[in-house]
């Protein structure tokens, strides 16, 4: 038998480490709670973890299986593991972090060690993050070449779904490690009790039940909410994807970031919507959605490729990280001299409440809060707002995300807050500051996404809502008397983030 370690790809579907072990013979799956990885994590992040153990776990039992769980260091644990169940080899797929390759590199000497067989794949984006490189052989980072090339790749087919019979049976799993002796079962060595199929509460593993719903995991809640998006939204996903207020988006992000559907299915998928799209264009029913280019014919087609940009952006960032494990903590663009953020510890608090009077940043904000999720555009919007009008470092951003946010990926959410803070690879230009004003004009034009989570703000008419910054103390106080007036000037803090960043240019502010 193998033993397949199971980590950010909690599925048995499209799983390559796992396709590859159950093709040899009869496959285990483990978990393992590991402290170096739980130190980086958060209630909200933990609680979607354990709902996804828990979906990975009925799939496994629906086969015929089980899956083992176990908290400890996987250097110490799976050696043991694999000798209790006298595995042939323990199996994994890679992950690109650098806390993950320095954990994968202490497993692998540890089974060297012991004189057990390892194995790992690659499986977690469709392109390592080795493999797409510049015509000089650096790695990207502008990411328009790099789509040009990843677009151009052949891409992998999904990988075997293991059968029942593929599969360690449950209760032979159970009997082979309580049979040994009782020091896994027990807790021998450094390791806690292994067991098969229990999971731990949140509190077990030094973590709170979060407020927020952090929503449906597992593989079959990632293909109805794939199949929904792409049997509709996604062809105008182009025009609609920046309104918040619009079920315009795929939601995808969670299910991706604990691999409960492979990157192969999901891309196959876009596949044969964008088949779909090709066959509406031919047929002439190919306008775009409420807010698109109704003379636009290709919309459609367009629309499934803006989609399968996200995908690309996604590995993108991969390989950004892969390279360049500094930038978790560092910025990418180096400047002549240090960005003067202003970090007044007041303000920051504000914005992370949701009260800093900008209804479109507030909302956002509130989102995050309830759901442990929040909109595309509205990220950007705040993160701009974060850094270019309270003029606060990123670093305060990501972390406030990376405790907040279900579906927190390092590569991602560190490219995203440092291309907002005009700081990262392929950033936007420092120059460019976004009006939050402006931004929920434009995109909440009616204010639905900003009153269904700023309910302060309810009743009143739009036009109200996106001028509250022009209001008087009076007005604002006759309109909404729980709401906050708008914390700083947006006009004053715009100037104020062109001198900052033109002076770590090495730049005249004054010119």
């Amino acid at each position: 038998m193998e033993l397949f370690w199971h980590r950010r790809d909690l599925r048995l579907t499209d799983n390559v480490g796992l396709a590859a072990a159950a093709d040899r013979g009869a496959v285990a799956g483990v978990f393992v709670f590991d402290d170096d990885v739980l130190a980086h994590a958060s209630d909200v992040r933990v609680r979607r973890l354990l709902d996804g153990l828990a979906a990975l776990r009925d799939d496994y039992r629906d086969r015929g299986g089980d899956l083992l769980v176990a908290r400890g260091d996987p250097a110490t644990v799976l050696p043991e593991l694999a000798d209790a169940l006298d595995a042939d080899r323990v199996v994994w797929n890679r992950d690109y972090s650098g806390l993950a390759r320095e954990r994968d590199a202490e497993v692998r000497r540890a089974l060297d060690e012991a004189g057990i067989e390892r194995e790992a794949h690659h499986d977690a984006v469709l392109h390592t993050p080795d493999s797409i490189r510049t015509n000089a052989g650096d790695p990207y980072s502008v990411y328009t070449y790099y789509w040009r090339k990843w677009t151009d790749r052949e891409k992998d087919p999904p990988a075997p779904t293991p059968e029942a019979g593929d599969l360690v049976d449950a209760d032979a799993l159970a009997a082979a490690v309580e049979s040994d002796d009782g020091a896994l079962a027990d807790g021998g060595a450094a390791t806690d009790p292994v067991a098969v199929g229990d999971l731990p509460a949140p509190d077990d593993v030094g973590f709170a039940e979060p407020d927020a719903d952090v929503g449906p995991a597992g593989t079959e809640a990632a293909r109805e909410r794939l199949d929904a998006f792409l049997d509709a939204a996604v062809f105008s996903y182009d025009a609609e994807r920046d309104y918040p207020a619009r079920e315009a988006t795929s939601r995808m992000s969670a299910f991706l970031k604990y691999g409960e559907i492979g990157v192969r299915e999901a891309y196959e998928a876009t596949e044969e919507a964008m088949a779909a799209a090709e066959e509406r264009v031919a047929s002439g029913n190919g306008a775009a959605g409420e807010g698109g280019d109704a003379e636009d014919e290709d919309g459609p087609v367009a629309a499934v490729e803006e989609y399968q940009q996200q995908l690309a952006w996604r590995e993108f960032y991969t390989q950004v990280l892969y390279h360049n494990p500094e930038v978790v903590a560092e910025n990418y663009k180096e400047y002549e001299e240090e960005i003067e953020w202003r970090d007044d510890p007041e303000e920051i608090a504000a914005w992370k409440r949701g009260e800093t009077g900008y209804p479109i940043v507030d909302a956002g904000m509130r989102q995050l809060r309830e759901e442990a999720f929040m909109h595309n555009r509205v990220r950007m919007i705040v993160a701009s707002f974060l850094t270019k009008d309270l003029l606060a470092d990123w670093r305060h951003g990501y972390e406030h995300f990376r405790e907040r946010l279900a579906d927190h990926d390092t590569a991602n959410d560190n490219g995203g807050w440092q291309w907002a803070a005009s700081t990262g690879t392929d950033a936007q230009p420092y120059f460019r500051i976004f009006n939050p004003m402006t931004q929920g004009e434009r995109y909440d034009p009616e204010a639905e996404y900003i009153t269904e989570y700023v309910p302060e703000l309810r009743g009143l008419d739009a036009d109200l809502i996106h001028g509250w910054h022009e209001l008087s103390p009076t007005q604002r106080a006759n309109a909404a008397p729980g709401y906050p007036a708008p914390i700083v000037d947006h006009s004053e803090r715009r100037e104020d983030a062109l001198a900052m960043y033109k002076r770590a240019r090495g730049e005249d502010p004054e010119e």
